[in-house]
């Protein structure tokens, strides 16, 4: 059962430590996209592995258009996102889909570890398994899911429509939301990504943006989620 993973790339110093734990997998059965969403420097970082992934380069249109344009070249059932300077632990798609297929999951995210710029591990992340109800409730207050730490079935990103281009920097905040609507978001316990903390990261330099746009998306599910538990989903 193929797994693409999708990893957006643009102006990243980290991205051959990225494509290298993508190609380390110990799950044998997957793709990895590189999506150069225009990128002006690091490109040359890419080049000793193309032999071994698909690469795509776009014109600049952020985070969420190289995402839909990934999915849209990707051939996997399920789908794993990994920015450009975070890192899979090599055992993340074998154990990540190895539970989802016990349990029954399309959808699920699991826990992590913080690191430096120099892959010092600074802290460990874990959240809780959680009914969707409760989940929709913590969703209207922050986002506590690390975008790298999902995986979905391909077919349900697409069911559910596209990332939204027009979110510059919570585009993964408003489709965990929307994928909630669909299905519930089942969580493993068990730290399978390392998550790049650094002063060039997006959520360091636009902390304003982020937070208008969070406020926006949870407004909009608000009314979503009272529809949904309305109809008894």
């Amino acid at each position: 059962m193929k797994v693409s993973i999708i990893i957006p790339f643009y102006n990243c110093a980290y991205i051959d430590q990225s494509i290298n734990s993508a190609l380390r997998q110990t799950y044998k059965d997957i793709e990895v996209i590189v999506v150069d969403d225009g990128s002006t420097q690091y490109v040359e970082k890419i080049q000793p592995f193309k032999n071994r992934i698909k690469y795509i380069r776009k014109a600049n249109g952020g985070t969420a258009s190289a995402l839909n344009t990934g999915l849209r070249h990707a051939t996997g059932k399920y789908f794993a996102w990994l920015s450009s300077d975070d890192m899979f632990m090599e055992s993340k798609v074998a154990k990540q889909l190895a539970y989802m297929q016990t349990v029954g999951a399309r959808l699920s995210y699991t826990a992590f570890k913080t690191i430096d710029q120099n892959n010092k591990v600074v802290n460990e992340i874990h959240s809780r398994r959680m009914s969707r109800n409760v989940l929709q409730k913590l969703l209207l207050k922050a986002c506590p899911v690390n975008g790298c730490t999902v995986m979905a079935e391909t077919d349900l990103i697409k069911q559910a429509g596209w990332f939204d281009e027009r979110l510059k920097y919570t585009q993964d905040y408003e489709m965990w939301c929307r994928l909630t609507l669909h299905t519930h978001m089942h969580y493993l316990d068990e730290v399978l990504v390392l998550y790049r903390v650094h002063s060039e990261m997006g959520s360091a330099k636009n902390g304003a943006g982020m937070v208008k746009e969070s406020l926006h998306i949870q407004n909009k599910y608000r009314q979503f989620f009272k529809m949904a538990r309305k109809k008894g989903f």
